[in-house]
């Protein structure tokens, strides 16, 4: 009798909790995609009590800019108007440092703050030290020159004789160093003395000089603290709504984020809008495919054909012209006028005429194409790989004797990546909070729901089992009462006397 109470006990109790856990398991089916997604809210967007705040102030990703050179192998020749001939050298690697700072909370929605960068060399991530030598065009005549070609000819002839004066020549056999962070030229100082609307630079010059310990301007963007549907996005840029260097207003418009981090819940419909005070425009990555970056789950975005697309293949670019050919973007207009293009390394994805003009370009996607890892829930970058060309345009300028007989083209000066992957704790932590937790979470729902099914399946058994024991004992004990009538009613019979009338019938028989 003990045993069976204890048995009750056991089954009401596994009852019980089986109803807990499948109550639990169908509670977190129904509410943890949303519990998640408010989390999801409050921690993504700029706000110091968020847990990205941090990540969005000092990054903590290591980025790296490696710059590969082209070479001039024939720079006489192309002064006779061959085909130039070029060497990639490469990569010279520094290691890039950010942090933000004069972060201010305005009253609308929106934070302002100054990101600065400074770079540090990197040995032994680099083939070849900044000592070595590369020939280049000398982007201060053959620039120059080109900016010169509508003007007088006796502004011309007299440009020709500063040149001559002070050494100046059309290519210029310089160290990594004085290219990238500046170099002492005396033609600086003249051009910018007489030509200050020209050139509106004093001291050194170099290609880089103008980011080492710089700041990329005055940034304001939505907190999304009010409203989350514009988190990240740009509000102004040096105060500016919009910029003026190109010819309409669509490709004057500043969109998108500031390039460090983007909405969450992103969908393979979502693109990657950010603007880039470099490139002195808005760009825009496409979705490519799904992938997992160190087990955490990632979208790839990528360049669209489109992106420095001339306006004849693609209208909407028609703003950034006059175009040369498809796949170089001019930026002159951003770059005081210098006949400067922007495009993928070694003219990839352009038109194929501006690879064959110059010897020494392979262009590849797998080499030459830049991309975005993100993760698709936060809206985060896990891995990054961006990768642009500089080059000059040159020609012969009849009156200038230092541009020789040069034939035009579009020369590559150098190609850079800018790389930044997340690792090491923030790695490891992101990957915690963010991948395993909701994880297990989102499996400990259904096993708790499976599981509570099971436990009250349980009671269920017991439950029948239990009938159809008291049902064969009440049959058995039906029986068994039946039987002994019977039996107590034979031995009635026999001990009863037969009538005399049957036993003479039988005896007849």
């Amino acid at each position: 009798m003990g045993s069976r109470v204890r048995a009750r006990w056991v089954v009401a109790a596994l009852g019980c909790t089986g109803l807990l856990c499948a109550v639990l398991g169908a509670v977190m089916i129904v509410t943890l995609p949303s519990i998640i997604k408010q989390q999801v809210y409050k921690n993504v967007r700029i706000d110091p009590s968020s847990l990205s705040f941090g990540m969005w102030k000092d990054i903590p990703v290591p980025f790296y800019l490696s710059i590969y050179f082209f070479d001039v192998i024939n720079p006489k020749e192309i002064l006779q108007g061959k085909k130039p001939e070029v060497q990639e050298r490469g990569p010279y690697v520094y290691r890039e440092f950010r942090h933000k700072s004069n972060i201010t909370f305005n009253g609308n929605d929106t934070v302002s703050f100054l990101e600065y960068r400074s770079f540090q060399f990197q040995p032994d991530r680099s083939r070849g030290s900044e000592s070595d030598y590369i020939v280049m065009p000398n982007i201060l005549v053959l620039g120059a020159a080109v900016m010169m070609e509508n003007k007088p000819m006796a502004l011309k002839l007299l440009m020709t004789l500063a040149f001559s004066t002070l050494g100046e020549r059309a290519f210029m056999n310089r160290t990594v160093g004085d290219i990238m962070w500046g170099y002492e030229d005396p033609l600086v100082n003249v051009i910018s003395k007489y030509f200050p609307s020209m050139f509106p630079v004093k001291g050194k010059f170099g290609l880089f000089a103008g980011l080492n310990n710089s700041d990329s301007g005055i940034f304001t963007v939505f907190t999304g603290v009010k409203n989350f549907s514009r988190v990240h996005l740009v509000d102004k840029w040096n105060g500016l709504s919009k910029v003026n260097f190109w010819h309409s207003d669509q490709c004057n418009m500043i969109n998108g984020t500031s390039g460090q981090m983007w909405a969450p819940f992103m969908t393979p419909e979502s693109s990657l809008e950010f603007y880039s005070p470099e490139a002195c425009r808005s760009m825009k990555l496409v979705y490519q495919e799904e992938g997992i970056f160190e087990g955490i789950p990632i979208f790839r975005f990528k360049a669209p054909n489109t992106l420095f697309a001339s306006g004849t293949n693609y209208p909407p670019n028609e703003g950034f012209c006059p175009c040369l050919r498809s796949g170089i973007q001019n930026i002159s207009t951003c770059r005081f006028n210098a006949p400067l293009f922007l495009s993928h390394p070694h003219f990839y994805n352009a038109d194929p005429v501006l690879a064959e003009a110059v010897r020494g370009l392979h262009p590849n996607e797998t080499e030459h194409s830049l991309f975005l890892d993100i993760h698709p829930l936060t809206g985060i970058p896990m891995n990054c790989s961006v990768k642009l060309q500089l080059s000059l345009y040159i020609k012969s300028i009849k009156g200038i004797g230092q541009t020789a007989q040069i034939e035009p083209v579009v020369l590559p000066l150098l190609w850079f990546e800018e790389r930044g992957a997340m690792e090491g704790e923030p790695l490891h932590t992101f990957y915690i909070q963010l991948v395993l937790l909701p994880m297990v979470l989102h499996y400990a729902q259904y096993i708790l729901l499976a599981l509570g099914c099971v436990l009250l399946f349980i009671p269920v058994v017991y439950q029948i089992r239990s009938q159809e024991k008291c049902y064969l004992f009440w049959s058995s004990s039906k029986k068994g009462s039946q039987d002994k009538e019977a039996m107590q009613a034979y031995s009635e019979s026999l001990m009863t006397s037969a009538p005399k009338g049957t036993v003479l019938q039988e005896a007849r028989l």
